[in-house]
């Protein structure tokens, strides 16, 4: 019985550890150096690219790597109060929309940022380049 069940054990922890996905060393050295204070870090890999999740001063961001470990863009969700003043004091929305969802990318052309404005029946995406004001990029019907 105790046979039985050291094995059982070795094999459980056996698939759990099959499925944390590999990061090659050139990934994790390029996260390492620019995200040094960086915690609780899980990490994602897709066909294109490495995602890496993590918090820094308790505010969660993402840092997207090619497979060479190249940094591609950072992300993080953001309050309105945490836009810059230009954008906050431009964006403007009917009564009735409420903003859903709002981040920033981080890339080595620029930052740019989104917000999601909605209403029951439509949501409105818009976008900023930098602080150049916001355009529509796109509009969903629900």
């Amino acid at each position: 019985m105790l046979a039985l069940a050291i094995t059982m054990i070795s094999f459980s922890s056996f698939s759990f550890a099959s499925d944390a996905p590999v990061i090659n060393r050139n990934v994790i050295s390029s996260f390492n150096k620019q995200f040094q204070n960086a915690k609780e870090i899980k990490w994602d890999t897709r066909k294109n690219f490495i995602r890496a999740e993590f918090a820094i001063n308790n505010k969660v961001s993402y840092a997207y790597f090619n497979h060479n470990g190249d940094l591609i863009a950072v992300t993080r969700f953001l309050s309105p109060t945490q836009l810059p003043t230009e954008l906050l004091s431009t964006l403007k929305y009917n009564t009735g929309y409420w903003i859903s969802d709002l981040f920033e990318i981080q890339t080595e052309t620029g930052t740019s940022y989104y917000v999601t404005i909605e209403n029951g029946d439509q949501k409105e995406v818009l976008k900023s380049e930098g602080n150049n004001g916001w355009e529509y990029f796109q509009i969903i019907k629900k």
